[in-house]
């Protein structure tokens, strides 16, 4: 039987891209969206061509009563879980002193109240079959000044911090979780930024890598994350950002 991975907003973007390379890895996809189905179905579509079986799951996991729905249509469907990708996010990007009430509930329910309570549920399943990985996803911001990025920041140190405690409690179940953390990577997302032509410049000219980061680099670190090489690390966060984060 093959393995199962949950990877949370795989519409598009980096999750997409994790899904698909997941799927050449020989795993079968739950794809999970919150808005856009269209999007899904063709990631869906994708993954079938690489001849591994795909099931859609519409859910916000910001919610969550939605979230333990999810988990339960995707027992029911696939009867495991082997690995969990905690990948979608949002957030409001404005100045601190403009932020309000509602900004940060909405950034923090999904960036990081979803990451503790989607892993309790992802726990259940991987102890079935004797374990499993969790995997976050964060951004330099967690540990560094960005403009605009208050809300998001602090939701991924949160992210951060969270999966030291999830490996430890996790441990025993024969769960690994760590968290990998990304340089300025062009995607969609990065349109929402104000000041996204600063932040590329910034990251083409003060990279010590020579360059921006891709969306790959960001996947192959999922990836080792998930295979059995990195069996023994736990609650780390792996900083893939070229250097960047060396620097002032």
């Amino acid at each position: 039987m093959n393995k199962v991975a949950l990877v949370t907003g795989s519409s598009r973007g980096l999750g997409r891209e994790i899904a698909l390379k997941l799927a050449d890895n020989g795993y079968d996809i739950a794809v999970n969206f919150a808005r856009n189905r269209k999007k899904a179905e063709e990631v869906k579509a994708e993954i079938e061509k690489r001849g591994q079986r795909c099931e859609i799951f519409k859910a916000n996991i910001g919610d969550v009563e939605k979230t333990r729905a999810l988990f339960e249509e995707i027992k029911a469907s696939f009867g495991r879980l082997d690995l969990f990708i905690s990948n979608a996010a949002s957030g409001v990007l404005k100045p601190l002193m403009e932020l309000q009430e509602t900004h940060w509930d909405w950034t923090m329910n999904i960036n990081a109240k979803a990451f503790l309570f989607a892993s309790q549920e992802a726990a259940k399943l991987m102890q079935e079959q004797g374990g499993g990985k969790i995997i976050g996803l964060s951004s330099i911001g967690a540990i560094r000044y960005l403009e605009n990025y208050t809300t998001v920041g602090v939701s991924k140190a949160a992210v951060e911090s969270l999966t030291k405690y999830l490996a430890v409690e996790l441990a025993p179940l024969g769960i690994a979780v760590n968290t990998v953390s990304g340089g300025l990577i062009e995607t969609d997302a990065l349109d929402h930024f104000p000041n996204k032509a600063e932040l590329i410049e910034d990251a083409v000219k003060k990279t010590p890598a020579g360059r921006m980061v891709q969306l790959d680099d960001l996947v192959n670190a999922v990836l080792f994350l998930a295979s059995d090489h990195a069996d023994m690390i736990r609650g780390q966060t792996i900083v893939v950002d070229g250097g960047r984060t060396l620097l002032v």
